[in-house]
């Protein structure tokens, strides 16, 4: 009698972060997001933190060697679609997520470069971002910083009036090896929030979004989880940028306050608009 074939399983994504209690951002929204767009979230645990909605109170970063043994595990048991990297935690953790990933060339991988939470408070000295730049960036399919993020990555610190535009920064990051750049402008002071995706060749795309009042945690997990989903799912770099930033200013839309501090996305938005129909249908 003849084995029946194994059923499909949707694309597996492997997201590396540190932990978030309030849900809004770090591994719970990768999650969430990954979940959300149809994929199987895998986590790895590069951090513990101490937070609420308001800002970050601690942070504990996890020993490399069991970042490791983490992702190793996983790897040697299932097929990865592709990687996201958020808060890594340490000097030790990029060095050795850099060498694991570096055995998987042809995954993509997604870098949100998580250096500061949304109130401000700083999670990376300057050695642990220039450990980011130079084992990280060279593997990086899409980068996703915030407009402050590409300014602290691409600073040239010998140069005491360096004060780069953004597509200059972009430049840089490329150059530095990563295949596009995804500058995100929601700290910028424009009417509307303006993403610009930039490749070898200068800026690709540029999409332009309503600016939705109040503050957000968890903005940049959420897309950059969301484009790892839609480049895990088989779609051009392209397609997947514009499809991640639809999901992700829905979620932002949807948000809500759960505390005394930031919105949050709400990534199942989706899902209770379904409900409101069908309450409103009486089904």
């Amino acid at each position: 009698m003849a084995t029946p074939a194994p059923e499909p399983t949707p694309p597996l994504v492997l997201t590396f972060a540190a932990t978030d209690p309030t849900g809004g951002a770090g591994i719970q929204a990768d999650i969430l997001t990954l979940a959300s767009m149809g994929c199987h979230p895998l986590s790895v645990i590069t951090a513990i933190t101490v937070q609420d909605t308001a800002g970050v109170e601690g942070i504990l970063p996890i020993d490399a060697g069991w970042v490791s043994d983490q992702a190793r595990a996983l790897l040697e048991d299932v097929p990865v679609a592709a990687f996201k990297l958020g808060l890594l935690g340490s000097v030790e953790t990029i060095a050795a997520i850099a060498e694991i990933v570096s055995d998987y060339p042809d995954i993509p991988l997604v870098l949100d470069p998580v250096l500061a939470s949304g109130r401000g408070d700083q999670f990376t000295d300057e050695e642990t971002v220039q450990a980011m730049i130079e084992l990280l960036l060279p593997q990086t399919s899409v980068l996703t910083p915030n407009s402050l993020e590409a300014r602290r990555l691409a600073l040239d610190e010998d140069n005491e009036d360096d004060q780069p535009t953004l597509s200059e920064c972009a430049r840089r990051l490329i150059q530095a090896g990563c295949e596009y750049v995804l500058v995100t402008g929601t700290h910028e002071n424009t009417p509307q929030v303006i993403n610009t995706l930039y490749g070898p060749r200068g800026q690709v795309r540029a999409d332009k979004w309503d600016r939705l009042p109040g503050s957000y945690h968890g903005s940049g997990c959420t897309l950059a989880s969301a484009l790892a989903a839609n480049l895990a799912q088989g779609l051009d770099i392209e397609e997947a940028v514009r499809e991640a930033q639809e999901y992700t200013w829905q979620t932002l839309a949807a948000g809500f306050r759960p505390g005394m501090g930031q919105n949050i996305p709400d990534r199942l938005f989706w899902a209770r608009s379904e409900e409101d129909e069908n309450a409103g249908s009486g089904e």
